[in-house]
């Protein structure tokens, strides 16, 4: 059986929402860049032996709408070439990797583009919550039940169902952060602290080059470009973000400090078979080793990467002490500590989000797979580790997860 493994991968850098550096830049646009970037990086590849181009996107509508990744495809002069456009939600470029390994293994394809993109700047659902529109009546409706259902329990988060209500399956993702916290007792302390940690982190790694090395600059439709992405935030400290104000309940535990931003931005990977690459004489980055897909309450969404990880675990024959690096998803610092706590990692230490993560740098839902997938290559070469784990929550209550090993 063939393996599957990623030969080229490349990402934007992220811009901050409707007033950021890629605000003006249409999400068709942005993944032509990328995807080119990824394949410029394989000469030996002829781009028509593309088998598909499949594009990860959170929510598909307006410019992101209309099987995008066909739109690129096209842009690209590949008129050839297929193309697929998949959501699910913040692991839709995980899915896209993951559909290009159940191919390979299958012997139904040895060529592949696995992209995301999110401009949340050109829709108009993005809001201060994610999604969906918390000014909608509905939605609105929706959150407050789950709020009620928080705050009626002795020890916080009661599942609706208890009492015969339906789950509100796309609540805001503020409030189900506010359900994990109080369920779990993740105090405010903890999660601003590990929010302090991520903006520090990501500093560091940008003043040593980390991410000089994989992002791929953008031009824009005025001719400039951007190199960089627009956060972290430099010097925040933990006084500034323990004095925030909470944003989705009064007496809430989430604040704007300890949860990540709205974002812009594209990351590509080619994926191959290890049969092609080594007749075309490329060296792989990385072999994709197992991954992982759950489901959980959507109440409690955050907790997601606990089974998908697990999962991802026992298909790859390990556990979590043979992984060397681990990059969750900062959706919220309410979520990633419990789950790492789950996971038996420590969220504070050697292993976890090492050069920060999307509290400070963003998380463009269809991006976030993509580019955690090129973070986690570029940190394991950058240490000199082997084994990596990328795992994320998703909205409506799933996880995924991703084991890798480098291979150069």
């Amino acid at each position: 059986m063939p393996e599957a493994v990623i030969v080229a991968a490349a990402r934007s850098p992220i811009g901050r929402a409707r007033k950021g550096s890629l605000a003006q830049l249409r999400p068709d646009d942005l993944t032509v860049q990328l995807v080119r970037a990824a394949l410029a990086q394989v000469p030996a590849l002829d781009p028509t032996e593309i088998d598909d181009l499949m594009l990860g996107c959170g929510l598909p509508g307006g410019e992101q709408g209309d099987n995008m990744a066909r739109v690129v495809a096209v842009l690209l002069g590949l008129d050839d070439v297929p193309g697929t456009t998949v959501t699910r939600y913040c692991a839709s470029s995980v899915q896209t990797t993951r559909m290009a390994l159940h191919a390979i293994r299958a012997g139904e394809g040895d060529v592949f583009v696995s992209a995301g993109v999110e401009t949340v700047s050109r829709h108009d659902r993005g809001t201060s919550d994610s999604w969906p529109d918390t000014h909608n009546p509905a939605f609105a409706e929706a959150e407050a039940r789950t709020r009620d259902a928080a705050e009626s329990g002795a020890d916080g988060w009661t599942d609706p169902r208890a009492d015969g209500r339906l789950p509100d399956v796309y609540i805001a993702m503020g409030q189900t952060a506010e359900n994990l916290a109080r369920a779990r007792g993740v105090t405010r302390e903890e999660m601003d602290r590990f929010a302090v940690r991520s903006q520090h982190l990501a500093e560091q790694a940008i003043a040593s080059g980390f991410y000089r090395r994989e992002i791929t600059p953008v031009t824009l439709p005025d001719g400039s470009t951007v190199d960089a992405d627009d956060g972290p935030r430099a010097g925040v400290s933990y006084d500034a973000v323990a004095a925030l104000k909470p944003v989705f309940r009064p007496n809430g535990l989430i604040t704007a400090g300890n949860c990540c931003p709205l974002n812009d931005g594209a990351a590509a990977l080619v994926v191959m078979s290890d049969t092609r690459a080594r007749e075309l004489g490329i060296t792989p980055l990385a072999r994709i080793v197992a991954t992982g897909v759950t489901g959980l309450s959507p109440e409690i969404m955050g907790l997601g990467p606990v089974a998908a990880s697990r999962q991802a675990l026992r298909r790859a024959g390990m556990t979590i002490d043979d992984v060397d690096l681990i990059e969750i998803n900062e959706a919220f610092a309410a979520q990633v500590i419990p789950s790492a706590h789950d996971l038996g990692i420590d969220p504070f230490g050697d292993k976890l989000n090492v050069h920060g993560g999307a509290i400070a740098l963003g998380h463009p839902y269809g991006m976030t797979g993509a580019r955690i997938t090129t973070t986690l290559i570029n940190g394991l070469r950058a240490t000199d580790r082997t084994i990596g784990l990328e795992t994320m929550c998703v909205g409506g209550g799933q996880g995924m997860a991703v084991i890798l090993e480098r291979l150069s």
